[in-house]
């Protein structure tokens, strides 16, 4: 790729050098929140990105750490924003990937207590998972009013929006035991929200539980290398034909470099091109990973190649 230059360079790239770059790639990897959408506001172009990638022969697919969704959902979700050759495979989000991690890699032998949304919920029912069933008639006072399963076998974080200081407790009386498993589906701090307001993520509930049982999260979500193993196992990727397009540089470009693979940052979302220059002008060596690649203003400027080149 003559006209390239790669190596966490932070280089924006347009037209024929966009073209160059998807040319020499078998496999795309985008986020969704800030790259595909905005909530419920479509990145313009978006769809048609999608569909032309696949007539150009590649394998397109989706990673999320937005675990409040199942697959089938997302489905609904991509249908109902213009998507027209968007499947239900194709789509890996933390919860998912954390019901696949705990049914297929640890082979999980018992029940996971949850602290989550129905996202979460239905993926681990889906995939054949036993969860502790809460009573939503429970009654309220301490700790020591409240049943714990001895089955339990593995605690899950994602996000919550019922959490409260009795799921907190309870974590904490499970994560006791050593051999109980303790897994976050994500390390998000926050979210953005309409109206420039934000909501706490799943990182900041698994902060919460971490500081109170003294244990440390495996988390399942990126930066964690486990979702690129998870979509590989199924359809055979090799990371040097792949690249990861994401709008937050501490999750999206931290997880491609972790996975060896190339990584674009979309200027649509959370992040800017001035904190990955910022990152890349830093000292410290750790932050050099929050550095991508390439730099575009949107994925739609993927249609402008392509046009210009067949212009």
């Amino acid at each position: 790729m003559a006209g390239l230059v790669s190596s966490r360079g932070c280089h924006k790239i347009r037209s024929s050098q966009i073209r160059e770059l998807l040319d020499s790639k078998l496999n795309v990897l985008f986020d969704c929140d800030g790259v595909i959408w905005n909530g419920e506001t479509v990145v313009a172009g978006a769809p048609e990105v999608v569909t032309l990638l696949k007539q150009q022969g590649k394998k397109v697919f989706f990673i999320t750490n937005n675990c409040t969704r199942p697959r089938a959902s997302y489905v609904t979700k991509f249908i109902r924003l213009g998507f027209t050759d968007v499947a239900e495979e194709e789509i890996f989000s933390s919860a998912y990937c954390s019901a696949a991690y705990l049914r297929d890699v640890a082979k999980l032998q018992g029940k996971v207590y949850v602290i989550g949304c129905q996202g979460v919920v239905k993926e681990l029912r889906d995939a054949g998972v036993p969860i502790v069933e809460e009573d939503t008639d429970a009654p309220t006072g301490t700790i020591y009013d409240y049943p714990l399963d001895p089955d339990v076998k593995a605690v899950l974080v994602g996000y919550d929006e019922k959490f409260d200081f009795i799921k907190l407790a309870k974590a904490c009386c499970y994560l006791q035991n050593t051999e109980c498993l303790f897994l976050a589906t994500d390390p998000d701090p926050w979210h953005p929200l309409r109206g420039g307001r934000i909501t706490p993520g799943s990182g900041s509930l698994t902060a919460a539980v971490e500081t109170a049982s003294s244990r440390k999260a495996m988390v399942i979500g990126k930066p964690s290398c486990f979702m690129f193993e998870c979509i590989a196992s199924q359809f055979n990727l090799d990371p040097g034909q792949s690249l990861m397009v994401g709008d937050r540089l501490e999750t999206d470009i931290l997880f491609g470099a972790n996975c060896g693979l190339d990584t674009m940052l979309t200027l649509t979302g959370v992040s800017t091109l001035e904190e990955a220059q910022g990152y890349k002008d830093s000292d410290d060596p750790e932050r050099k990973d929050f550095v991508p690649d390439y730099v575009v203003e949107t994925i739609a400027d993927f249609i402008l190649a392509y046009e210009e080149e067949e212009g």
